[in-house]
């Protein structure tokens, strides 16, 4: 099932922040990123509609002027855990380089993270739901309770500390 996502958040704050770099036209049915790829660049969308899947199965289209595509990828420094593509023709803002760019922008680096807390916020909400429909059934669709538990108390591994001047992090000066 492919939903329409709606941002809660203030995504015109990353459009503003963005404004000097440069601008890119990609045409309806263009990969911005794919599935598996290294972390590239960081997308900001300006206009137009781009359609996010994931083994194949497109699963939202989103609209909204300032959402932002590759960040998953840059933050966690894994390959993108999904495919982005263009639905109609769209312009984008592109951060070639996107570590610098967050790093050198707090507020932008803020306003991707309110976008993907509102994401991880939405999918839990989804994952509770889901988890409720299941609980009480036996067999495999009992597990589904089981494998719920496991992913919304995943933790990441611990994160590095680093910045522009010491791109390092976790040493001693």
């Amino acid at each position: 099932m492919r939903r329409h996502v709606r941002q809660t958040v203030r995504v015109t704050d990353l459009l503003a922040l963005s404004d000097d770099l440069p601008l890119a036209t990609i045409a309806a049915g263009e990969v911005l990123i794919a599935e598996g790829a290294a972390a590239g660049p960081l997308y900001v969308l300006v206009s137009g509609s781009v359609t996010v899947e994931r083994d194949g199965v497109a699963f939202a289209t989103i609209d909204n002027p300032g959402a932002v595509f590759g960040e998953m990828a840059v933050v966690l420094r894994k390959p993108a855990t999904a495919t982005a593509r263009a639905t109609t023709d769209i312009v984008v803002r592109v951060a070639d380089d996107p570590e610098a760019f967050l790093m050198e922008r707090p507020g932008a680096a803020l306003s991707v993270l309110r976008t993907t807390a509102a994401r991880l916020d939405g999918l839990t909400q989804y994952l509770v739901d889901v988890k409720g429909q299941f609980a009480e059934l036996e067999g495999h669709l009992g597990m589904v309770d089981q494998i719920l538990d496991t992913l919304v108390h995943h933790q990441a591994p611990p994160a590095r500390t680093g910045s522009v001047r010491d791109p390092e992090g976790d040493h001693v000066h």
